[in-house]
Parts: C-alpha cells; sequence; structure tokens
C-alpha cells in the first residue's frame, strides 16, 4: 500500500540562499516607524527650545565682569555668613498664591556706621532709618536691574503689605542667604513687625 506524503509545514527547511521576503518586509515597516518617531521627538524638542522663556537666573547670575565687579568693594551689601542652598527664583507678580515668592526678611541699619557696612550700591549713599529701602540677594539684586524699582512686601504671618524701594545688594557671594530681603526699621514697622524678632517670613514681587 502506498504512503500518502506528509504535507509541507513553514518550518520545513529551506534550501540555502532563500530570503524569508515576509520578514523582511516586517524589519523594514519597523524601521520606518522608528525613523518616523525619531524624527517627530527631534522637531518636538527644536520647538519647545524655540518657544521656551530664558532662564532669568542666568541673567541674574553675577560673573566675574559683571555690573557689580565694577562697584567699590565697600557698595556691596554684606551680612554675616550663613549656610544655606541656593535659589534662584525672580520674583513675578502671581509668582505664587498671595502674590509673591517667598523669602526671610531681616532687618539692618542703611544709615552710616550701621551693620550694613558701606554706601548703597545702587547710588553710593546712605540712607536713614525712616526710608523704606531694602537690599536684595544677589540673585534677586539681578546685577543692578531692581536698582530704585519698586517691590511689594507681604508678611506671612497676618498678610499686611508695603511697598519698598531696592537700593542695595545683600551679596550672596559674601556669605548672605539667596532668599533675603534686607529691609530698613520704616519696612518693618509698615508691617506692624517686632524688630527684635530679626527674622521673619514674607513674599515679595516687583510693584
Amino acid at each position: 500500500m502506498g504512503q500518502c506524503a506528509s504535507p509541507s509545514t513553514s518550518n520545513e527547511r529551506r534550501p540555502p540562499g532563500h530570503l524569508d521576503t515576509s520578514s523582511l518586509t516586517m524589519a523594514s515597516a519597523k524601521i520606518v516607524v522608528l525613523v518616523g518617531v525619531l524624527a517627530l521627538l527631534h522637531v518636538s524638542s527644536a520647538s519647545a527650545r524655540r518657544h521656551s522663556k530664558p532662564d532669568p537666573c542666568d541673567a541674574a547670575a553675577a560673573d566675574e565682569g559683571g555690573f557689580l565687579d565694577d562697584l567699590p568693594g565697600g557698595m556691596r551689601h554684606k551680612k554675616a555668613p550663613h549656610p544655606g542652598s541656593h535659589h534662584c527664583a525672580p520674583a513675578r507678580h502671581g509668582g505664587r498664591a498671595g502674590g509673591g515668592i517667598p523669602a526671610v526678611m531681616t532687618v539692618n541699619g542703611f544709615k552710616r556706621g550701621e551693620d550694613g557696612g558701606g554706601p548703597s550700591a545702587c547710588d553710593g549713599h546712605f540712607h536713614g532709618d525712616g526710608e523704606l529701602i531694602v537690599a536684595l540677594s544677589t540673585d534677586w539684586f539681578a546685577r543692578g536691574r531692581r536698582c530704585h524699582r519698586g517691590i511689594r512686601i507681604t508678611s506671612a504671618h497676618h498678610g499686611r503689605t508695603v511697598v519698598a524701594r531696592v537700593v542695595d545688594e545683600c551679596d550672596s557671594r559674601r556669605g548672605c542667604r539667596h532668599n533675603i530681603v534686607d529691609s530698613s526699621p520704616a519696612v518693618w514697622k509698615a508691617l506692624g513687625l517686632d524688630t527684635d524678632v530679626g527674622e521673619v517670613p514674607v513674599t515679595w514681587s516687583d510693584a
């Protein structure tokens, strides 16, 4: 009795040199898809770079040849060293709920012979305790771009607000923390705060 031939299967051995066209087609399709995805990612990345805003900290960072290095050493506001991490956060209206950037407000005299050091960096003058004035940490001082501008300071304790004028830098390269609003006694009085406390939490923004 004759035997029936067994049907061929997909695993049947193929002659040498045979190419599996279906596998090649699938591999080619995968390569095309991958190239397309990479192209889309590249376009998205380029678009993001074009539309992204420049880092405001780049402009505020004081380099060795910058605005502040042209000033006499005595015109840079000095504070006692204090450890702390760098927080570069330029203030903008509505930057946080409550209308400003969190900061630590300290009290300081701007008159000759007081602990503020030399004359103010913005105008080279000393100032009285009755003036509503402040010195800002180096990043916020922005290489003098906030000189004579008003900032709105809000007490974190009771929400009272006052506008004070920037006249000096609290030099973060010489020990001042990076989140300081160093203010005159008049600012504290306007906010209803006791200067004996020394430091209080506030928020601030450009007025």
